[in-house]
């Protein structure tokens, strides 16, 4: 059955250590939609980097990093295990980076640090940034733990509630296609190949047409196309018969160009809308 919901987008931000985590967060939010989203009308959107980033050129890559996940996120999950990550021109690690971004920004970010065995290979220098970093983040707000992956889910759900009940979204509207006929036009136009001469060249025409959509919520009944003016250079390649045009549809009309029309060329509409006669003029050329 069909639902409104208000969506909230959950970037997921950690080192390149804590892989298990970071599936086993984006595996508690898809949990928590499956067991919540349709009665609190809410549906949480994992972002990761590695899954959800689109690869762009032009800036560092933490800076892409953090326009298209922390600045379009509404909360953030920040998981560390027992590195700090790799610095960036900006921070000690892209991951401090995010989390700094989004807490300048008034986002929940909700920080947990793995307190499970460390492993044999463990880089010291690493450990000791993230030491460092957890001394003075912890200065700041409150921190979370986590032993296992199972812990950290709950505490995720945990995080999830609070966030519901404190962002206040409100209760989500659908919105509705304005009532009444809207008609949107747009004229169009391709070059393609007409045929080729004697010497094999391509020769090449144009063509023209008019995209016609009904934006509205109601039928736009006995439509008729035509041109506007005297001396117009537009022609409509129409019979003239009138038709319907549906709410959501586009029609698309032939347009051939003569030359020489004086007039503007303007393109008016006129239908049947609840049993009154009605007309538009659009401007197309």
């Amino acid at each position: 059955m069909a639902y409104t919901a208000n969506v909230l987008r959950v970037m997921i931000a950690s080192p390149s250590d804590t892989i298990e985590a970071r599936d086993a967060v984006e595996a508690a939010i898809y949990g928590w939609n499956g067991a919540n989203a349709q009665a609190k009308q809410t549906i949480l959107q994992p972002w990761r980097w590695e899954t959800s980033s689109v690869p762009l050129l032009g800036d560092h890559p933490q800076s892409l990093i953090n326009s298209q996940g922390v600045d379009e996120s509404d909360v953030v999950f920040a998981l560390f295990g027992s590195r700090l990550g790799s610095p960036t021109p900006d921070a000690v690690s892209g991951t401090v980076a995010e989390i700094e971004r989004a807490i300048e920004q008034g986002k929940p970010v909700h920080l947990y640090l793995s307190t499970a065995p460390l492993p044999n290979d463990v880089d010291t220098a690493q450990l000791e940034g993230l030491r460092a970093f957890k001394a003075e983040i912890s200065k700041r707000g409150l921190l979370g733990e986590f032993s296992n992956v199972s812990q950290l889910q709950h505490e995720v759900w945990k995080a999830i509630e609070y966030d519901i009940t404190t962002l206040s979204l409100g209760v989500p509207v659908l919105s509705r296609p304005p009532s009444g006929v809207q008609f949107a036009v747009q004229p169009q136009q391709e070059r393609e190949i007409r045929d080729y001469d004697k010497k094999g060249k391509p020769r090449y025409k144009t063509r023209h047409w008019i995209e016609v959509t009904n934006n509205g919520g109601v039928d736009a009944q006995q439509v008729v196309f035509e041109p506007v003016g005297e001396h117009s250079g537009m022609f409509l390649v129409t019979d003239g018969t009138p038709t319907t045009v549906h709410a959501g549809q586009t029609r698309r009309l032939n347009v051939e160009h003569s030359m020489g029309g004086g007039d503007p060329e303007v393109l008016r509409i006129r239908w049947v809308e609840d049993g009154e006669d009605k007309e538009q003029d659009f401007h197309v050329g």
